[in-house]
């Protein structure tokens, strides 16, 4: 038998604050990527980076829109269909970054490609485990009436 316990979310301020750092912090990486020092400033990324960057900038600028809408108004299927669609952008960034591999490590002697690689390979299936986790919140918070409340099992 499990002894599930009831864990109530955080005070609102708390959180307020929480999706505030996250809107500042999204905010200046959209700004540190796109104008200063900007992603040519990264030496092991190559020119092929332009052809990601646009989905960087919006699974970036998804996340940001999602935490200001969070600042408001936060309830369970608000926050699923947040994570749903965050999840979602991040995906297809993540999918987008593994097609074109826009890295070039030079002569290292570490096998930077191959960690890249198991990196890009982790974040996609998290990613996926997200997407399939934000919709199943999304039901259930639907269906239940989203009261807030997590159960969490030891």
């Amino acid at each position: 038998m499990s002894n599930a316990t009831v864990r109530e979310r955080p005070a609102v301020g708390a959180r307020r604050l929480g999706y505030t750092i996250a809107v500042v912090v999204n905010a200046v990486m959209l700004y540190a990527v796109n104008a200063w020092p900007g992603w040519q400033a990264v030496p092991f990324l190559t020119a092929d980076t332009a052809a990601v960057i646009p989905l960087v900038n919006a699974s970036i600028l998804v996340s940001l829109v999602v935490n200001a809408v969070y600042v408001v108004h936060d309830p369970a299927w608000v926050r699923a269909l947040g994570d749903l669609a965050t999840s979602a952008v991040g995906l297809v960034a993540l999918v987008r970054m593994w097609q074109v591999f826009p890295f070039d490590f030079g002569g290292a002697t570490f096998d930077w490609e191959l960690l890249t690689r198991w990196v890009l390979g982790l974040g996609i299936a998290g990613s996926a485990i997200a997407i399939v986790v934000a919709l199943v919140s999304l039901v259930r918070a639907l269906t239940e009436g989203g009261g807030g409340r997590t159960i969490a099992t030891p």
